[in-house]
Parts: structure tokens; sequence; C-alpha cells
């Protein structure tokens, strides 16, 4: 029979036989055993469970409220404008160490959380407190405590071992609905620049990860855990085949600091840096576009102290190279203070290995009034912004506490402070200075976002 006929003879049975006869699909194809994933997800399923939340966050009042007449629509009953709203969420997390109760899950899914459900796939529900949280990574870590209760947990990959084309598999409870799982490849490393997170180097999948699977687990076909589903690219709201999820290294490293201090203690190398373009490679009389360029170093900083210059080029850390501005600001805001770090440099057409040990930043300037009662609650560190197409390190608020004096008095997070009193500031000492020479009033001007402003502080 020739094989246009053979097809053409298969069809019509399958359109007469009985659907019943077709049902079930053969156990065994010319002798071998059909592929499926089911018995490594029924291995690592009950490590990934649901986490709901339960909490209150302030409102923020529309300065339309000032007036009378809208305001009378929205007061209670006691003429008093709602001041806080309950909040609830819903997502996922996965148990990374089932000997000590160790959930892993995002930041965000359990922001501003007074109460903290985890339920597994078998439906127990167990209480949770938080270990730590950082939302510049959007990692949480969670504690759960049940004697009666055997935890499975799913182990972190090697790093640096995923691939490109490695096929993956996204597991977590979207919309409530109980476990899912969706499988796809890698599609891309080390994605940055997306505005999601203070720190990114996301890896891209085609798997599809829906809201309700953020926190949930990523895995490769070991059953190892590849990284954690944060977001998807969804300009209509739906999915579109473009999901990302935190690496396991990146994870790992939060998660030790989050474990032994309760947030991650950032490090100071002390320099700004900026992308090695071809036009700066060639003004430069420099023959290699690989590593990125350091435009500054900061005196008496880590970077200042093993000799560091305007116009070296990092080429790799610790033996690793790099390319992009966003790996090693990755590399170096997750390591440990007091590590040290070997950095290859190219300088004047020469490589060259210096090793900094990585310092404290000085953050915290105005925490319980160190500074003024006005900036009680806010922290402030050296945060990188954009100016004229370049990365620079500004003086910023790092931190704020909703409802402190710092808050109140209009400070946010991520907010540049461009001068205090008039005076342009440079670096958190002289920041301190100008906070503390003025005990009447404190004029800030301030960056936020693409626009800026003076906000005045009194005594």
């Amino acid at each position: 029979m020739k094989p246009i006929k053979s097809l053409f003879f298969c069809a019509m049975l399958l359109l007469l036989a009985p659907f019943g006869a077709f049902a079930q699909l053969p156990e065994m194809v010319d002798g071998q055993k059909l592929p499926t994933l089911a018995p490594l997800l029924e291995r690592v399923t009950p490590a990934v469970v649901n986490i709901a939340t339960r909490g209150r966050v302030t409102v923020q009042q529309h300065p339309l409220l000032d007036d009378p007449f809208f305001r009378r629509f929205f007061q209670g009953p006691n003429g008093q404008l709602p001041r806080e709203r309950p909040t609830q969420s819903l997502g996922s997390g996965v148990i990374v160490d089932a000997e000590q109760g160790y959930v892993v899950t995002n930041s965000h899914v359990i922001a501003n959380a007074e109460k903290i459900t985890v339920t597994t796939v078998d439906g127990i529900e167990m209480d949770a407190e938080v270990v730590g949280s950082d939302p510049e990574t959007d990692l949480a870590v969670l504690k759960i405590t049940r004697d009666d209760v055997k935890l499975t947990e799913i182990r972190f990959a090697e790093p640096d071992a995923l691939r490109v084309g490695d096929f993956v598999i996204a597991i977590g409870n979207p919309f409530g609905l109980g476990q899912t799982a969706t499988s796809g490849i890698v599609s891309a490393l080390g994605r940055s620049g997306l505005g999601i997170e203070g720190y990114e180097d996301f890896i891209q999948t085609d798997a599809s990860i829906n809201p309700g699977n953020s926190g949930g687990a990523l895995i490769n076909l070991r059953g190892e855990l590849v990284g954690i589903n944060t977001a998807i690219l969804s300009p209509a709201g739906g999915n579109i085949g473009i999901g990302f999820a935190i690496p396991a290294w990146m994870a790992t490293a939060v998660l030790e600091q989050l474990i032994e201090h309760g947030e991650v203690q950032r490090g100071l190398l002390g320099v700004s840096i900026q992308a090695l373009t071809p036009d700066l490679a060639e003004a430069l009389d420099i023959a290699s576009q690989e590593g990125v360029l350091i435009a500054s170093v900061m005196p008496d900083s880590p970077a200042a102290d093993v000799g560091l210059q305007p116009g070296d080029v990092i080429v790799a850390i610790d033996g690793v190279p790099v390319k992009r501005v966003a790996g090693v600001r990755n590399r170096i805001g997750l390591m440990r203070v007091g590590e040290a770090v070997e950095l290859t440099i190219l300088r004047n057409g020469k490589k060259l290995t210096v090793k900094p040990t990585i310092k404290a930043q000085d953050m915290q300037v105005a925490q319980a009034g160190d500074v003024t009662p006005r900036l009680q609650g806010a922290e402030f560190g050296m945060l990188e912004t954009k100016e004229r197409g370049q990365t620079v390190e500004r003086v910023g608020v790092s931190r704020i506490q909703a409802g402190s004096p710092a808050h109140q008095a209009g400070l946010r997070e991520g907010d540049i402070i461009l001068s205090v009193n008039r005076q342009n500031v440079a670096n958190l000492a002289q920041f301190r200075q100008l906070v503390r020479q003025s005990p009447g009033r404190l004029l800030l001007h301030i960056r936020r976002g693409s626009g800026a402003f003076f906000l005045l502080l009194r005594e």
C-alpha cells in the first residue's frame, strides 16, 4: 500500500470506529514507552505550595478629598476618611528545606501581610512566619513548622548550568484552582532592564506563568529548581509566551542572607559603571568591546584601595566574563560584606587582576532620628540613576517606612537627592553633614522619575 493510501485508510478508521476504542492511548509504540512527565511531577509537586495572605495597607488620600464637597462622599459614619484598607493576595511558594521548613516565594506575594497561610498539595494548611524579605530582588523566605506533616523539598540546580533551549517546567497555583504544571523551553538568559526589580538577571521562558504562579518553581527535567517564577510580559493581560523567573544562583545568594540576617546586607565596591559602546571603545583606544567601563571611583572605597581608575574596563568577576552593566551590579550587589572579589580589568591594553574586599554600604543615615527627626523612617544609600544616557550613582532614598515622619513629609523610595539647602550632594557623608547643619529648615531638591521638585521640611 502506498503511503498516501495508508494515511487515508487510517484516517477513515478513526472516523468510523467507535470513540471508546481510541479514547486511551497505547502504552507502547514500536516497543517503546510513550514519553511522560508524570513521574517527575509526582515527585516534585508536593514541594510547591499555595500561599494566601491577609493584611492592611495605608490609603493614600487624593488631593480632591481636601474639598468638603468631595470628602462627604467617602467619609465614614464618624466623619473620618479611611486611613487603611484590607488586602489579600494569592501566590505560590517552593519548599527548599524540608527539615527546617523554609519556603521561598516572591516578596510581592507576602507584602503587607499580617497573616500568611501555606497550603500543601494535599490541602493541609499551616501558618507561616516571615524569615526575611528583599524587595530589590523580589524574594522572600517563610518558615513553616508542623511536626505531624512530612514536607517535600526541591533542591537548587547548579549555578550557570542552564542553557538557552533547555526544557523547563513551571509549577504553581494560578487563580487558586489547585496546582498546575506547564512546560516550555528557556528562551533567553540574563534578561535585565525591564524595570520589574532592582536587581534583574531573569530567565525568560515560554512556559506559561500566569497570575498566581508568582513564587512558584521553574524546574529542569531532573527535577532541580532552576528559578523562581516572577512575572510575565503581557501587553493585553494574557499570556503571550514570555515569562520571567529569578535564576537559582540569585535565589540561593538571597536565601542564605535572609536566613542568616533577616535581610540582604548589600556590599559596596565604590565604582560607577557604564556600557562600553563601540564609540567609547574607539575614543578610549580600547581594542576589545567586551566588559563594562568604570566611569568614576569613590574616594576611600574598596575600589580606590586597590587602585581602580576611571577608564578601566572590568572584563571578568571571579573568573567569569561579564558583558553587561546589570551583570556586574548583580554580582557585586549580592556579595557578602567582608568578601573579597577578584576583578580582571583591562587598562591600556593590558590585563590586570585586583582583589578588593567588599565593605558595608553607608546606609541608615536617618534611622531613629540619627540625623534629624524629620527624616526618621528613611534609609539613604547610593542609588544608580540615568543621566544623559549614562549610569551614575547619586544619594537617594533606598527604603522608607510607610507612615513614618519621612514618608508623611513626602519622601518616597527611589527619590534622588540632588541638593540640600541649594548645595549639591555628591555622597552620603556630604549629605549627612549638610542635614546636620540645618537645624531650622531643610530644603531638599528631589528628582523622582522624569520630574524634579523642592521639598521643604521644618522642625
